[in-house]
């Protein structure tokens, strides 16, 4: 906008006032600001499949597309040339006032503001203006102006509109200085359409129905570009220093802020096997897997990238050829980045140093710059991350351009972890200004846990961000089969709208019934359950199988090849004795061996753990469940995988595409005879091998996702290294009376999963487990085991009929349940073309996003307590645990003032999820008391933001404490035990 061609009335008009200093900057400009900004995302920044989907819905295609996003961001802030707005700041006030726009001072007004929302404010007037001035037809105006209704994160709904629509004094003072009003307001609509050239094609776009996924992404850009301009240390409301004009201020502050580019990856043409060792480091004369080479020609023959779903087993690669399939895909859509989700906080740490070590590479354009997150809770103790993020901080603050680069086109290099190739890697880099709940997921490459991804389906403040970030990405969703009837409801929703923002999607799973496969397609390409042309998804037997869906296209199927990685598993169903257990255990054990006894609560864990060192003495028994403050579960799972895991270099990969040497060294580590007793933390993830497994009943897919540790790797020709009598696979089951028709599983068990689940698994496993000895074959058994457990046909001996059919009733209520409770908050689907979004997210639930009211929307569990823990001195002062390695046990923790930084964070790091005894509702309450009681007011600051607001238990000096009628030891070793209060 020119200055000099609005009216003086238009030039008093404000929209940003500083308190401190009195400074403050004219509407006018704040408009200019969003509007550059707006074109610099647009060109250097937005991926381009976004750019597409916007340009696919306008006659004049990319350059209409721009044109129209740079408008609506300049036009954002309309609704400040208001008297409800005005008002608020009396000398700002007084200018305009003179001018001949009058209005009553903010006192007056009152709570009456409140229904003129600046947003709300600027949607009515740009709809008036379009129909008025414009000749538009009024149907068509709120699709466009919506999205300056909704730049604050929540689009106003059909009540909100008529409340303003009766308040008319709210946009125009009544009287004299109605006009006044009214010409100032014209004349930024005006002026606007000039300066962002919009004018010659109005006429054109007002026949123009535009899909909610671009009114969405509109939005987004708008809310970035006018954070972007609304920061000051960038946008300074006064000048300083020397003389800019327009574009030298924009050119600083994009300069200052340094947002990294976009991934741009060209599409990797040649052979298959020389993808795979250029990107994982394929051993010499290696080849990638069956499985792997069949994904990457699926999704080069695709018409266009969708949605892939690949079921293997595991152990067989399925993360590699999921990143082989993202960077084609990316390639062919034109996404510019990947967000991996993952079912834990550990899996997605796991999955981080993976993703770094693939992004490292990956050929870029030079001096490319990257983008990346790891998004959970806790992201910042991950180490290869909080390295990342001192190694990219930055000033984010407009820059003097007389130095070198002063054309703004990008950022100085800064230190990251990109090798020193930078032709053959990009610098990767977690940007300041991209950090927080927010913006995060903006970063191009983003590890985190599913509910980063089941977030987009719940309705909350500033979701239109959360849908940018995802339209701009590939993503990819792993051990999709772990999640229940609730989770699946938000997934399938936000399924939906990514086919609707044509993101494509790589589904990973080893155990996938075949309903869920099918409704996964159905929900992606947005046609109803049952829809026709599905049939063969959910029909198939195949296994392993790559099935790939995309809007407009026949589904395809593809069965790949075996890779002849092969284990027969003899399975014996044992009694629930622990007493019983140790001594099969000595008996099978007898010439030496690696046992995996997994069980499926921690209590039961922590039980069999007792009676086994009664007989094989602490040294030879191992315990891993989630009760471990974090650092110790950290260095459990590395003992696992150090002890326990592949033999040469693959230690730590699960899914890894090292190949197996029959005749290779033997694993020095792995101790002679060691008995493993965990909870579900090894199902997945940890690529561990044992000679024997025990497991607990459970529902089949996570029986199969055990018995994947059972035999993993090759040890010798004929597996001639492991003890002659281990050298068969078995696997004991219990937890269950099996002397009962049917089987009876433990309380635990079936707290946890339903008696239906496990009842199946029965069935299912039944003709593995009558005397018979049939084996179960891996992999050829997983899918028909898997489709038979899931399905609704009965099954089972007859006697089994009656119970097993009450257990199925209790289990459908119970979905049905959880269903309805997932539609409280859950986003609804894509409406027709040119259907606004006014109400698109009314009742929702506010400002959620990452915060654990937001979690337990997209989460049906029991509301579950973490807990910080630190430990009390003798003297009564408080530190950090003393058996923390690293320095970090034994800092002092002072209650009377900040602790250091060092202290602060190690503390943070040991966090704690409670047991369900302190989340029934008879004792949330009192634990909850009883941790408040530990409140330490000099925390409670920003400069402490490790502690601020968490919930701190207090060990005594024997690791003890009491809770809420519950005695509580902790024990490095052991994890944390619960008793109840004598």
């Amino acid at each position: 906008m020119v200055p000099a061609r609005l009216l003086p009335e238009t030039r008093t008009a404000w929209a940003k006032f500083d308190i401190k200093s009195d400074d403050w900057m004219p509407l006018w400009r704040h408009m200019a600001d969003s509007a550059a900004v707006a074109g610099l995302l647009w060109d250097r920044w937005l991926p381009s499949n976004v750019r597409s989907l916007v340009a696919a819905a306008l006659p004049g295609g990319m350059s209409d597309a721009r044109r129209l996003a740079v408008w609506l961001a300049g036009m954002h802030d309309l609704g400040k040339a208001t008297p409800a707005f005005a008002c608020q700041v009396d000398p700002l006030a007084d200018r305009m006032r003179a001018v001949g726009l009058e209005m009553p001072s903010r006192q007056m007004m009152g709570r009456d503001r409140r229904i003129a929302p600046h947003g709300l404010a600027g949607q009515l007037l740009l709809q008036e203006w379009l129909e008025v001035a414009q000749g538009w037809p009024a149907r068509s105006t709120g699709q466009l102006a919506a999205v300056i209704g909704g730049h604050h994160g929540v689009p106003p709904d059909d009540v909100q509109i008529v409340d303003l629509d009766r308040r008319p004094d709210l946009l125009r003072t009544p009287g004299s200085s109605e006009p006044v009003w009214r010409r100032v307001q014209t004349d930024l609509l005006e002026a606007g359409a000039d300066a962002f050239g919009v004018r010659s094609r109005l006429a054109d776009w007002q026949t123009v129905r535009l899909p909610q996924p671009v009114q969405v992404v509109l939005s987004a850009l708008v809310i970035v570009a006018d954070w972007i301009a609304s920061n000051p240390d960038l946008f300074p409301y006064a000048h300083v220093g020397r003389t800019r004009t327009d574009d030298e201020r924009v050119a600083a502050a994009w300069r200052g802020l340094g947002l990294p580019d976009p991934w741009r990856p060209a599409e990797p043409s040649g052979p298959v096997d020389e993808l795979f060792r250029a990107r994982f480091a394929l051993p010499r004369g290696a080849a990638p897997r069956p499985v792997q080479a069949a994904a990457v020609h699926l999704a080069r023959a695709m018409p266009q990238p969708g949605l892939m779903v690949i079921e293997a087993p595991m152990g067989e690669g399925k993360t590699e050829a999921a990143l082989a399939v993202a960077e084609i895909f990316a390639a062919r859509s034109g996404a510019g980045g990947c967000f991996f989700a993952l079912p834990t906080m550990a899996t997605s740490n796991a999955m981080f140093t993976r993703l770094l070590s693939w992004l490292d590479r990956l050929p870029v354009r030079d001096g490319a710059r990257l983008s990346v997150l790891l998004a959970h809770s806790k992201a910042a103790l991950n180490e290869d991350y909080s390295e990342l993020l001192r190694a990219s901080w930055q000033p984010i603050t407009a820059v003097d351009l007389d130095g070198d680069g002063g054309d703004g086109a990008g950022s100085p290099p800064r230190p990251g972890r990109g090798n020193d190739d930078r032709r053959a890697a990009a610098e990767l880099v977690a940007h300041r200004w991209l950090q927080g709940r927010k913006k995060g997921m903006l970063s191009s490459f983003v590890a985190g846990t599913i509910d980063q991804l089941l977030l987009a389906g719940l309705k909350s403040r500033h979701l239109a961000l959360r849908h940018l970030a995802l339209a701009g990405k590939v993503v990819v969703i792993d051990e999709a089969h772990a999640y229940d009837t609730y989770m699946n409801s938000y997934l399938d929703r936000v399924l939906s709208w990514l086919g609707a923002y044509r993101v494509p999607v790589v589904v990973l799973s080893a155990t996938l019934p075949a309903d869920r496969r099918r409704a996964l397609a159905e929900a992606y390409v947005g046609v109803p359950a049952g829809a026709d042309g599905f049939d063969p998804v959910q029909d198939t037997d195949t296994y392993p199988l790559l099935t790939a869906v995309a809007p407009g296209c026949a589904p395809r199927i593809v069965a790949p090849a075996a890779s002849g990685r092969r284990t027969e598993v003899v399975l014996e169903p044992i009694a629930d004795d622990p007493a019983l257990l140790a001594d099969r255990l000595v008996e099978e054990l007898a010439g030496g061996g690696c046992a995996l006894v997994v069980r499926n609560t921690v209590d039961r864990v922590l039980e069999t753990a007792q009676a086994l060192r009664e007989r094989f003495g602490a040294h030879e028994v191992t315990v891993a469940h989630a009760r471990f403050i974090d650092p110790d579960r950290a260095a459990k799972d590395a003992d696992l995988l150090a002890r326990f895991g592949p033999p040469g270099d693959e230690a730590g990969r699960d899914d890894a595409d090292g190949r197996d040497d029959a005749d290779g060294p033997v694993d020095r580590s792995r101790p002679p005879r060691h008995v493993v007793v965990a909870s579900q933390v090894v199902e997945q993830s940890l690529d561990v091998d044992f000679d024997l497994l025990v497991t607990d009943l459970a529902p089949v897919d996570l029986v199969l996702q055990r018995m994947g540790r059972l035999h993993r790797h090759a040890r010798g020709v004929g597996q001639a290294d492991r003890p002659e009598r281990l050298r068969t696979a078995r696997c004991l089951v219990s937890g269950a009376e099996w002397k009962t028709q049917p089987p009876e599983p433990v309380g635990g068990s079936q707290r946890i999963y339903g008696a239906h689940a496990l009842l199946r698994s029965a069935a299912v496993l039944n003709a593995h487990l009558d005397g018979t000895s049939v084996p179960v074959r891996l992999p050829e058994d997983i899918n028909p085991l898997v489709q038979r457990a899931y399905a609704g046909a009965l099954i089972g001996p007859e006697a089994w009929a009656e119970p097993m059919q009450q257990a199925r009733a209790a289990h459908d209520d119970l979905q049905a349940r959880k269903h309805m409770r997932a539609e409280t908050f859950r986003l609804g689907a894509a409406r027709r073309a040119g259907r606004p979004l006014i109400g698109w997210l009314s009742r929702g639930v506010g400002d959620a996003d990452d915060t654990r009211a937001g979690l337990a929307q997209v989460r049906d569990s029991d509301e579950s307590l973490e807990v910080l823990v630190v430990q009390r001195r003798a003297d009564g002062t408080l530190a950090t645990v003393d058996w923390l390695a690293d320095g970090r046990g034994g800092l002092p923790l002072p209650t009377d003032a900040v602790p250091t930084s060092k202290s602060a964070k190690a503390a943070a790091a040991c966090g704690l999820r409670l047991p369900w005894h302190f989340s029934r509702p008879e004792s949330i309450d009192r634990a909850i008391a009883d941790l408040e009681a530990n409140y330490v007011e000099a925390w409670q600051v920003k400069e402490c933001h490790w502690l601020a607001g968490e919930l701190i238990l207090v060990l005594d000096g024997d690791r003890r404490a009491s809770l809420a009628g519950y005695r509580l030891d902790y024990s490095d070793s052991e994890g944390l035990r619960v008793h109840r209060d004598q």
